[in-house]
């Protein structure tokens, strides 16, 4: 099939990205391997997008999204991309049912995947009580105790969303202060049900058919604790889904896209936007500025062609 536009994800970026192209009448299809929406959707509730006074749940917000992408004529499609392919004035987009997208234009918005840390046990008990999703699968932990790697934003509002169901939640982290923003650590200092173990990282992830416990260790004296948990929850950051296209585009040491201020990589035809792109913040309302910057660069790519 050909178009002038393919776009790849649809999370904030992608999405935004395809209601300016269509608003701007480009013939576009956006691909989505899994839930329209990407991280976003899988954030429980969201307060510091502007215009909601009120906090808003991810997926609420996504779907909103989504509809409006729609009314302008876009088309998204499910599917797992299989090869991305070309250069200059036409690229292939291969997609695992067979389909093969022929565009002009691309935009990458395939945002980025948590990081695993490979201890002892995350990979075995995955789905078993390892997750890397409170708003997925939190209700499953109700009435037990649970921990939670990490100290940055996501780690921390996702520990204050767990004790809605969990009897106590362990916060590890590695530090001796949080990285999230002050907001949100108020929020976890004012849980009754939130321990937070300072200078301690995670060792094994324990238990047989399902998660027992947490075995972790201080940073400061080698110490080792055992914590009767039935979940774990790993947020340590995040790595670029760009490895289907490192062979098109410049990328950083991590593997997150270069682009310039227009959103323009290093192969003529191709934009970037949201977490995939190498930049400092990563949030809902830089994902929808680069989407829209995108769509802009593409539109213009376009005309010019």
């Amino acid at each position: 099939m050909k178009t002038d536009l393919v776009i790849l994800g649809g999370g904030p970026a992608g999405l935004t990205a395809g209601m300016y192209a269509a608003r701007a009448r480009i013939p576009l299809v956006l691909l989505e391997k899994g839930q329209t929406g990407g991280q976003m959707a899988a954030t429980a509730t969201v307060d510091n997008y502007p215009g909601f006074v009120d906090p808003i749940f991810g997926l609420d917000l996504a779907e909103r999204m989504e509809a409006q992408v729609r009314k302008f004529g876009a088309k998204i499609v499910q599917g797992d991309v299989t090869l991305v392919s070309g250069m200059g004035q036409e690229y292939q987009v291969a997609m695992d049912s067979g389909e093969v997208y022929i565009c002009k234009a691309l935009i990458l918005a395939t945002g980025a995947s948590p990081v695993r840390l490979g201890i002892p046990g995350e990979l075995d008990l995955g789905g078993r009580g390892v997750s890397y999703c409170a708003v997925c699968d939190g209700p499953f932990f109700n009435g037990l105790e649970v921990a939670v790697i990490g100290g940055g934003d996501s780690a921390v509002e996702e520990a204050v969303y767990l004790a809605r169901f969990a009897s106590k939640v362990h916060l590890i982290h590695r530090r001796d202060s949080l990285r999230a923003c002050k907001e949100i650590q108020e929020k976890a200092l004012a849980e009754p049900k939130v321990t937070i173990h300072w200078n301690t990282v995670p060792v094994a992830v324990l238990g047989e058919k399902e998660v027992t416990a947490l075995r972790i260790r201080s940073t400061t004296d080698g110490s080792e604790q055992v914590l009767p948990v039935g979940g774990v929850f790993f947020y340590v950051g995040l790595q670029p889904n760009s490895e289907s296209f490192r062979e098109l585009v410049q990328t950083d040491k991590g593997g997150f896209i270069i682009t310039d201020q227009e959103m323009r990589c290093s192969t003529p035809g191709i934009f970037a936007a949201g977490d995939v792109r190498s930049k400092s913040l990563r949030q809902i309302s830089t994902a929808i500025g680069d989407g829209a910057t995108a769509a802009y660069s593409a539109q213009h790519y376009l005309e010019n062609q």
